[in-house]
C-alpha cells in the first residue's frame, strides 16, 4: 500500500525468490506447511499503520470495560464453562477489511472479527523473518511492532506460554494436533519453547491432575497452552474429557472461555466508526433487513467455515439455532496490493500480547482476489494467501 515500495518489490521479484521463500520454510519443518504463503508481505507506511494502531486501540479500550465484559458472559456454552478464568486473555487479534472510503477515497479499516484466542504467533514471527532474509528487505522495514524485537518478543512468548514451569510440564493443547493445518506454528512453537502439541483425546487425568504420555513415560501437565477450535470438536462428534469441568490444579494459558467471550459474538456490542452494522440473527427478520447487504457467520467458526455470502429469506429460515449466528455487513474490501496477477484485497490482523496489559506486535495478513479472504479460497490462484505486514518509514 505504499506505491514506490510495491513497485520497487514487485520489479525485482523473480519466481525463483519465491521457490527459496518456501524451501526455506519447509527446511525448518519438512512437510508442515499446509497452507499456501504468499508470494509478498505488505508494506504499510508509517501514517497508516498509526491509524490501524488507533483504531485497534480504541476497540481494545471498549473490550475491556467491565459492562462490556460482563455481558460477554452470556457467550460461553455452560457445557464448555471452565473455573480458573484470569481476568484477561493471554493473546488478542483484531481483524481489519482494508477498505476505501468513497468520499475522501482513503483507505480506512473496518472490524471483522476479533478473537481472544491464540493464533500463529510463533510461525508469524519465521514468516517475517524469511520474508526479510530472501528478499533482501532493509533492516528498517520491520514485522514486530517496537519496542519489540526478535529477541524481546520470543522473550515475551516464552514468559506468557511457559510461566513459570518447565518446557516439559507445559503442553500445546488440540484436538489431532499433528493433522492441523496450522501445525507448523505448534512445532514452531515446540521447537522454540520445547512445548509438546498433545491431543486432549489423549489427556489422563487422576485425583484432579493431567498427565501425558511422552517416550513411554506419564507427564504431568502444569499448564496448558490451548488452541482447541470447539466447533472442530463439535463438527467431529467428539465428547469434550468428563474431566473438563473438575477442578484440576493446571493453569491455562489462552484459557477457553475467552475463546468464547472474544469472538464474533461481540461483535454487535461494538459501536465504533470502524465496525459495520452486526446483529444477532435472532434479533433480527428478513422482512426488515436488505438481506443483500449481509453476511450471514456462525459463532464459533473459524477459516470461513459456514459463512454465507448470498442470503435469502429461505436461507436464515432453514437456520436450526438463530442464536448461533449473527449477520455482519458486507464491506467491500479495496484491491489494494499491485502485483503481477492483479490487485489483491487485504485483511490485516493485528496480534497482541496480553501480560500486564494489550499490547501489539506484529500482525498476520490475507490477500485474496476471491470473494472470501480465508487461505483455503485462494489456493489455485497465485500472489494471494497468507503473508505479514511490514512497516516502512517515509522520508
Amino acid at each position: 500500500m505504499y506505491p514506490p515500495v510495491r513497485q520497487w518489490f514487485n520489479q525485482h521479484f523473480r519466481d525463483a525468490q519465491y521457490e527459496h521463500l518456501l524451501a526455506e520454510l519447509h527446511r525448518h519443518f519438512p512437510g508442515a506447511l499446509d497452507f499456501r504463503v504468499a508470494e509478498t508481505p505488505i508494506f504499510i507506511e508509517e501514517s497508516f499503520w498509526e491509524q490501524l494502531e488507533t483504531a485497534g486501540n480504541e476497540i481494545v479500550n471498549i473490550i475491556t470495560h467491565p459492562q462490556f465484559l460482563q455481558q460477554m458472559e452470556a457467550a460461553i456454552p455452560e457445557r464448555y464453562r471452565l473455573p480458573g478464568e484470569p481476568p484477561h486473555p493471554a493473546f488478542l487479534q483484531i481483524d481489519f477489511a482494508l477498505v476505501k472510503n468513497d468520499e475522501s477515497g482513503t483507505i480506512e479499516p473496518r472490524l471483522i472479527e476479533l478473537q481472544g484466542f491464540p493464533t500463529l504467533y510463533c510461525f508469524q514471527h519465521l514468516l517475517g523473518q524469511t520474508y526479510q532474509h530472501v528478499y533482501q528487505l532493509p533492516d528498517t522495514f520491520t514485522y514486530l511492532v517496537p519496542p519489540f524485537t526478535a529477541q524481546t518478543y520470543l522473550q515475551a512468548l516464552r514468559e506468557i506460554i511457559l510461566g513459570k514451569h518447565a518446557p516439559e510440564n507445559v503442553v500445546l493443547l488440540d484436538l489431532f494436533p499433528h493433522r492441523q493445518k496450522t501445525r507448523i506454528d505448534f512445532y514452531c512453537t515446540q521447537h522454540h519453547f520445547g512445548v509438546t502439541p498433545v491431543c486432549f483425546t489423549e489427556i489422563h487425568h487422576q485425583n484432579g491432575r493431567l498427565y501425558y504420555q511422552r517416550k513411554g513415560q506419564r507427564i504431568p501437565i502444569h499448564r496448558i497452552y490451548s488452541r482447541i477450535i470447539f466447533d472442530e470438536v463439535e463438527a467431529r462428534g467428539i465428547s469434550v474429557p468428563h474431566f473438563w469441568k473438575t477442578p484440576l490444579e493446571v493453569e491455562w494459558i489462552g484459557h477457553p472461555n475467552w475463546y468464547f467471550k472474544l469472538s464474533k459474538y461481540a461483535l454487535p456490542f461494538i459501536q465504533n466508526p470502524c465496525c459495520p452494522r452486526t446483529y444477532f440473527l435472532s434479533d433480527i427478520s428478513s422482512t426488515t433487513i436488505e438481506l443483500e447487504k449481509f453476511v450471514l457467520k456462525p459463532l464459533f467458526s473459524f477459516a470461513g467455515s459456514g459463512v454465507q455470502l448470498d442470503l435469502t429469506p429461505a436461507t436464515l429460515q432453514a437456520i436450526g439455532d438463530p442464536h448461533h449466528y449473527i449477520l455482519q455487513e458486507k464491506v467491500q474490501y479495496a484491491p489494494l496490493i499491485q502485483t503481477p496477477a492483479g490487485a489483491a484485497k487485504v485483511e490485516c490482523r493485528l496480534m497482541y500480547l496480553w501480560k500486564d496489559h494489550p499490547q501489539l506486535a506484529t500482525s498476520l495478513v490475507r490477500l485474496s482476489r476471491g470473494k472470501m479472504m480465508g487461505v483455503d479460497f485462494n489456493r489455485s490462484r497465485q500472489w494471494v494467501g497468507s503473508t505479514i505486514a511490514f512497516r516502512v518509514p517515509t522520508a
